[in-house]
Order: structure tokens, then sequence, then C-alpha cells
């Protein structure tokens, strides 16, 4: 059987990175992080061009990961994509392309419900709600299994728990 292979979603400072590192711990699987903060810590500055680097640097992370316990990833290529077309007003055609050839079990797709937590790599504070929109488009679009996650932590946690134990490859783990 296939491990499982669960990402978070959305926009700025939605809860991202919080939720995945807990349910990395929560199931015992391998939480990867987002690439795009490696990346950038190194950079004053960055262009359109760079996040195709940053694609291509995520994947190289979870292809590195051969690990048999599940895979938790804190960001997937959507994240990209979106930001790409709303930053620029375009989109690489590797990045387009990874976005259709990822292959997650399940997207929970996070609310930007919660408080802005400001930090030098966020610059979408404003626009967090818009995004979520087109985020949740896409996701349909795509046909990709998805929860919505909102409200406080421990609703967010306990959504993810009831989604999980409706997935059936999640029994093996």
């Amino acid at each position: 059987m296939n491990k499982l292979k669960i990402a978070f979603t959305g926009p700025e400072s939605s809860g991202k990175t919080t939720l995945a590192k807990w349910l990395s711990e929560e199931l015992s699987a391998v939480c990867c992080d987002e690439y795009a903060r490696k990346y950038l810590e190194k950079k004053e500055k960055y262009d359109q061009e760079d996040l195709t680097e940053i694609a291509k640097g995520q994947l190289k992370e979870w292809d590195k990961n051969t690990d048999s316990r599940p895979l938790i990833a804190d960001t997937e290529m959507l994240v990209i994509q979106i930001w790409s077309l709303w930053k620029y007003g375009s989109c690489d055609s590797f990045i387009a392309s990874a976005v259709q050839n990822q292959n997650f079990d399940h997207y929970f797709l996070c609310q930007p419900d919660i408080p802005w937590e400001s930090d030098e790599l966020r610059e979408s504070e404003h626009e967090r709600e818009q995004l979520f929109v087109i985020y949740e488009q896409i996701i349909i679009e795509l046909g990709w299994n998805y929860t919505i996650v909102c409200g406080d932590l421990n609703t967010r946690k306990t959504k993810i728990r009831n989604v999980l134990n409706n997935i059936s490859s999640i029994a093996n783990h």
C-alpha cells in the first residue's frame, strides 16, 4: 500500500505550518517543510524566476523523503502557482505542470480566519480572504479531495482527525 500523503494549503498566515507539524507528530509522520522559507531567507528580494527555483526545491524535498511513514507537507505547488499569478500575473509552465502532477491523498485548505502573524517573508495580510477564494476555486476545478479547516486550533485539529478517520489508508498507519 502506498504511504499516506497529506498537504496543507492556503494563503499566508492561515495555519499551514502549525497544523502540519502537529499532524506529523500525531501520526508519527514525516513533516516536509516549506522550501520557500529556506530559499528566501538567503535572498534580500526575489523575482518571478525564483518561484520556479522554489518549486524545484520543494519537489526535491518531497522526493528525498523515502521514509515509509506518512508524509505531511506544510505547503504544495498550488501555493506557488497562486502566488505567481497574484504577484506577477502569470505562472511558469514548470510550476503549472507541477500542480497538475502532484499527488496527495487529501488537501486541508486553511481558512485565514485566524490573526495575521507578521514576519519578513509575508506580504498579503489584507488579501488573505481574496486568495482563499482563489484557492478553493482552483482546488474544485482540479477535483482534489479537500477539506476546509477553520476556527481555533482545537476546532481545526478535531476536523482534521475526523477527516482522517474516514480515509481508509490511515487504518494501516
